[in-house]
């Protein structure tokens, strides 16, 4: 499809200048744009490309010269990166979903389809779900019994969607996103190791002749609206009451959400982030990725936790954290500077031993 540089400077509220009725159909980094694209060079670092570039068109930094490029027309932005969200989302057409029911998916009879919903091959949509307007759902994805999605929504190919979830409006599953499934949840009849490890603070202790007995997941998932979920991400179903992801929340891929955990509004969760059960996250928290999160804690409002930062007790709101264990970024700084000098320190306490007990002798 073909946009000209008017229409897409309108779409991103920037100034268009030059040719604007030029047209494109892509965009493409400086030195691999060919005349059909709009070259991305939103920092002066990057102009050097646009010498070695087809491109007649350019979206460029706010100031930039793009006559002297000799390009035909420029976008000129204020924030490059934000623009850049405009500008892919224009561009992107999504996933090719045939409108309608595909001939191989299976709709189970009870189950309610929205108007423009659009169903692709080999998908089960199990007993009484409600699937929202303008719907959109790649193959192989399987929604059981009970659950709802929204309108506007996608899942990509591969989805599971467990009973009972119900997903908001325009949220988007990535491939292979799994939500609903059941809590990792085990007790045992009498006090476990993990248990007394946890009271003494890991004391040694006999081992135990005891087995794992599954706590079932009674609860379900609650997703709110324009979520997104990274592929190969999961979000367990609660014990009794819901799993809740907040509006707006993002998922990266491999991100876990344990069971009973409440994640709120605005919130990004890195790759590879897990988080334990019965955990709240408040709004706007950044979790880098890598983090860890602890168990039947709380996060308050604005946490910021660099990556790979392990939160094992309560963070107060708008700290920024960082560590293992999690602690305030200036004390983290701090504390691995002294952990660099700890080789010469322990020369220096080793020269001081060596001299105190000459000195010992000598006396």
């Amino acid at each position: 499809m073909r946009h000209t540089i008017n229409d897409i400077a309108a779409a991103l509220g920037a100034e268009a200048q030059g040719a604007t009725d030029l047209t494109v159909t892509g965009a493409a980094e400086p030195a691999d744009a060919s005349a059909d694209d709009l070259a991305l060079a939103m920092d002066a670092k990057y102009a050097d490309g646009l010498a070695h570039s087809q491109a007649r068109a350019a979206l460029l930094w706010d100031g930039a010269d793009w006559q002297g490029f000799g390009l035909d027309a420029a976008i000129l932005v204020k924030r490059p990166r934000y623009a850049m969200s405009g500008l892919t989302q224009l561009l992107d057409t999504g996933p090719e979903i045939a409108p309608g029911i595909h001939p191989s998916a299976f709709v189970d009879p009870t189950a309610d389809l929205g108007e423009g919903a659009a169903v692709g091959p080999f998908v089960h949509i199990g007993p009484r779900v409600r699937v929202g307007p303008n719907a959109r759902i790649a193959s192989h994805v399987s929604i059981a019994e009970d659950a709802v999605l929204g309108e506007d929504a996608l899942l990509h190919a591969g989805c599971r969607i467990g009973a009972r979830v119900q997903i908001g409006d325009r949220v988007i599953a990535q491939p292979g996103a799994v939500v609903g499934a059941d809590g990792f949840s085990f007790v045992t009849p009498e006090k476990s190791r993990v248990e007394e490890a946890r009271a003494s603070l890991g004391a040694e202790a006999e081992a135990q002749n005891t087995s794992w007995t599954r706590i079932h997941s009674l609860g379900s998932v609650e997703i709110g609206d324009d979520v997104e979920l990274g592929a190969n991400s999961t979000i367990d179903r609660g014990t009794i009451r819901s799993t809740r992801i907040g509006h707006r929340t993002k998922l990266d891929n491999l991100v876990h959400v344990g069971h009973n955990v409440i994640v709120g509004e605005d919130v990004l969760l890195c790759g590879l982030v897990g988080i334990a059960g019965s955990t709240t996250i408040g709004n706007r928290v950044v979790l880098g990725g890598q983090v860890g999160v602890g168990d039947n804690i709380s996060i308050g409002d604005d946490v910021v936790a660099g990556g790979a930062t392990k939160i094992l007790s309560k963070v107060p709101a708008g700290r920024v954290v960082l560590g293992y264990p999690a602690m305030k970024m200036e004390q983290y700084i701090q504390a691995s500077q002294n952990w660099r000098r700890l080789p010469r320190l322990m020369e220096d306490v080793r020269a001081l031993k060596k001299a105190v007990s000459k000195d010992a002798t000598d006396d």
